[in-house]
């Protein structure tokens, strides 16, 4: 059948009428054609050459041609594309496919023994930037993958991945509300789908420790428990939540993992890879399923100076990649930085100038599990003579829970309590709180308002933030500093460069692992929309082809087979919000009330109506808030009075009346009147006595 001599017009004739048929508005894919002609002339040149190349061809050159004509044949399945790239012809300049996916025009005049490993070079060449064709792709079944936070949103990471029988949860983070959201604390995901699946779920398997990733552990476990894979300080500080929320009986289901050890959970057996980031410990995950490897990066960065001097596992990730791993999921939130993400010991360099500048006490504020950038600030205070003093709740938790475990080492006689402050000289005190991110309740912005019991700030005092604003914490660190300067302090911030750096990885290092996996389906992940989109060019410019790529919001279920990707549904995803004061939901309509009691005000009218004349017995009582101001309040009342006389007048009221019935009736009369003269949406609360 090689043999035979194809006609090029013909076949590209049949394939544009097939996609005409299949899907009359779907652009055709610039890369197809050029693919079936090199791999008709690649058949040809091999047939037309009697080299050591058509010997190689014969062991295993024929099953690689099969699989590039499976994944032609497969690769106009799902018409169902989320992704739409700006940059088609990325692949030909860097992608995959080498020289374009064509083979190297070689002159006649060069002898057949060079030709020959010229092309069996480009055949290995070829090979090697597609692993994946190593898939056996006539497995059967089909994995599912389910975001319920962490798209769309920066925070609230929670994913499902499941098959036909088994399913496992991917961390269960919390996020951080905006500031509509009055009262609230924080935000956990709608676990409506995991109730849904209860039944199949076999564990629920940590990255790292961040609150991002585990903080709403203990909300699950009130309503469902499953064991917990993770790394001994993941655990440990979700030991410490379940302390909090009284479920210390419920770390029974702790299972603590070894990394590069490969645990059975269903059908999925899970590697964690070494991976580093902003917190110790942090993981990559390697999940073998019935159809093929699929990589999770979680969170990361490629820092290769590490404090700690445990490098990310590349060569686990190189592993998998050389065996062909069918898709990657990867951190998408700096998707839009160039180059390379800053390694975390440039900050402690920062520290060293900092600390030499100093002439009273230092203050030093950044995120409580960012263990190695706190060891970095204690390690510099011991050397310039200074005593530690830890301040806020999340801080000396997680400092006592790290260096119980090993993971920091500094002794006891460094450390002094709050109320010791006073009795050393300021330029003997470091003092490390929580509070860069401008929480009211966090001890640091309670140092700026004069509330704080131990810490009164001084002129003399130099601040620290070592951390960068959260999406949606500007104005709060805003007003944070502000009140710093306003207490004479220096501060310390963005005026130096490396006073922070990111936990996440910037496109070269997006890049790194792109090449490391080499993967045939991509699905960024972690990161709003346009984060995702972003890294998906990145994948694209690595060689992915962009069919192979989807773009997710939370809740969409994505099915993943060795032949497709698409998107078979959207299952319910949201948020929860929490009280933090007692640890309980607030329900959504309380939230709604709150914001629109924010925004559009409320008004209260009580009214006493004869059920004889039909009138009212006395005039109402009429009060608003948020609506008018206090000098206009006489003019709305007898506005709302004429209202009521009129609706009175056209209205029979009988001793038989429902109270409830007619303060409806007047919520409409009057909601009417204020959206015609305030175009406003008031909350009217009416009270109706019949007398």
């Amino acid at each position: 059948m090689d043999d035979k001599k194809t006609n090029p017009t013909r076949e590209q004739n049949q394939e544009t009428s097939e996609n005409r048929g299949r899907n009359s508005r779907r652009r055709p894919n610039p890369f197809r054609k050029n693919n079936n002609q090199h791999g008709n002339s690649q058949n040809r040149e091999s047939k037309a050459q009697n080299t050591s190349s058509e010997k190689r061809n014969a062991g295993g050159g024929n099953s690689q041609n099969s699989n590039r004509n499976d994944t032609r044949k497969n690769a106009g399945g799902n018409r169902n594309r989320n992704y739409q790239s700006g940059g088609r012809n990325a692949n030909r300049g860097g992608g995959g496919r080498g020289r374009s996916g064509r083979r190297p025009k070689i002159d006649t005049t060069v002898p057949p023994e060079m030709k020959a490993a010229i092309l069996e070079n480009e055949e290995v060449q070829q090979a090697r930037m597609a692993p994946w064709k190593q898939i056996d792709m006539g497995a059967k079944g089909k994995v599912r993958f389910t975001p319920l936070g962490g798209l769309g949103e920066i925070g609230g990471n929670i994913a499902v991945l499941e098959t036909e029988r088994d399913a496992i949860i991917i961390d269960v983070g919390m996020s951080f509300p905006d500031e509509t959201m009055h009262g609230v604390d924080i935000l956990v995901p709608d676990f409506s789908y995991l109730h849904a699946i209860k039944d199949k779920i076999r564990a629920i398997v940590i990255t790292h420790a961040h609150e991002d990733h585990i903080g709403a552990v203990p909300y699950l476990f009130k309503e469902l428990k499953f064991p917990i894979y993770g790394t001994p300080l993941a655990l440990a500080m979700i030991g410490n939540k379940f302390d909090e929320h009284g479920l210390q009986a419920d770390k029974k289901y702790f299972r603590y993992v070894i990394k590069r050890k490969i645990y059975e959970i269903g059908e999925f057996k899970v590697e964690f890879m070494h991976m580093t980031h902003s917190i110790i410990d942090a993981c990559s995950l390697a999940i073998q399923t019935p159809i093929g490897t699929l990589i999770h990066t979680a969170d990361f960065k490629i820092d290769h100076t590490p404090i700690d001097g445990y490098t990310a596992d590349l060569h686990r990730f190189a592993h998998y990649g050389a065996q062909g791993v069918l898709c990657l999921f990867s951190d998408s939130t700096n998707s839009h930085n160039q180059g390379f993400t800053k390694s975390e010991s440039v900050v402690g360099k920062t520290f060293d100038t900092l600390f030499e500048k100093a002439q009273g006490r230092v203050i030093m504020s950044t995120f409580s599990s960012n263990v190695h950038r706190i060891f970095q600030a204690m390690e510099r205070g011991v050397r310039h003579g200074r005593k530690i003093c830890v301040i806020g709740r999340s801080m000396e938790r997680n400092i006592e829970t790290t260096r119980r475990l090993g993971y920091i080492d500094i002794d006891d006689k460094y450390f002094i309590e709050p109320h010791e402050v006073n009795k050393y000289k300021d330029s003997e005190v470091l003092v490390v709180t929580t509070g860069s991110q401008g929480e009211t309740m966090a001890a640091l912005s309670r140092m700026a308002t004069d509330e704080h019991r131990h810490i009164k700030l001084k002129p003399t005092d130099t601040v620290i933030i070592s951390a960068s604003a959260i999406p949606g914490n500007e104005a709060s660190v805003s007003k944070l500093m502000n009140l710093l300067l306003k207490a004479g302090v220096t501060v310390r911030y963005k005026e130096f460069s490396d006073i922070h750096v990111s936990g996440h990885a910037s496109q070269e290092e997006q890049k790194l692992i792109l090449r490391l996996v080499q993967p045939k389906f991509f699905l960024p992940v972690h990161g709003e929309y346009n984060h995702i989109a972003a890294h998906a060019k990145t994948a694209v410019s690595c060689g992915v082809d962009e069919r192979n790529i989807l773009l997710m919001s939370d809740g969409d279920q994505i099915e993943i087979t060795t032949k497709y990707l698409k998107k078979v549904r959207t299952v319910k995803a949201g948020k929860r919000y929490i009280d933090n004061q007692n640890n309980k939901e607030i329900f959504a309509d309380v939230v709604d009330d709150r914001q629109k009691l924010s925004t559009e005000g409320i008004v209260n009218v009580v009214v006493q109506i004869s059920t004889q004349s039909g009138q009212m017995s006395s005039k109402p009582v009429v009060t608003s808030h948020g609506l008018v101001p206090d000098r206009e309040d006489k003019k709305f009342a007898e506005d709302i009075e004429k209202l009521l006389e009129q609706y009175l007048a056209t209205s029979k009221i009988e001793k038989s009346a429902n109270p409830k019935v007619i303060e409806d009736d007047i919520r409409g009369v009057i909601r009417k009147h204020i959206l015609k003269r305030y175009k406003k949406y008031p909350i009217i609360i009416p009270t109706v006595f019949l007398v």
